[in-house]
């Protein structure tokens, strides 16, 4: 009696510390991902190097983020339309891109894009 009793104490403990390994693996595996999407928000670099190829891609009126973010991974402008949309999202430009057609450059990062479809002048930087 006293040996089933110790028995399934055992298991017990065996059981509580399979569970928190997967529970600190599951954060860990977690943390992994949010650090490189919130890595890639803010550094992703351009599709292609310069000079690129221009690609034609049409805002329309109260098109969502989303939308403008498939239409240019479509077109080969960006390379997940989740993060394009997560990064127009979380810059000055969301509320500013205007409808219209643009001719944009697989070589432009996402931020460049977003100036050009918001009309605003490009920063030029030395690379």
């Amino acid at each position: 009696m006293k040996s089933g009793r110790t028995a399934l104490q055992l298991l017990g403990i065996i059981l509580s510390t399979l569970l928190m390994v997967l529970v600190i693996f599951v954060v860990i595996q977690l943390a992994t991902v949010a650090y490189d999407l919130g890595y890639r928000v803010f550094t992703e670099p351009a599709m292609e190097s310069a000079p690129g190829r221009d690609v034609m891609v049409e805002v329309e009126q109260n098109m969502s983020a989303w939308d403008l973010g498939i239409e240019m991974e479509e077109k080969g402008l960006v390379d997940n339309h989740m993060l394009f949309t997560i990064q127009l999202k979380l810059s000055s430009y969301a509320k500013e891109i205007k409808s219209g057609l643009y001719t944009l450059n697989t070589s432009m990062t996402a931020k460049e894009m977003m100036q050009v479809m918001a009309k605003e002048e490009i920063e030029e930087t030395d690379e």
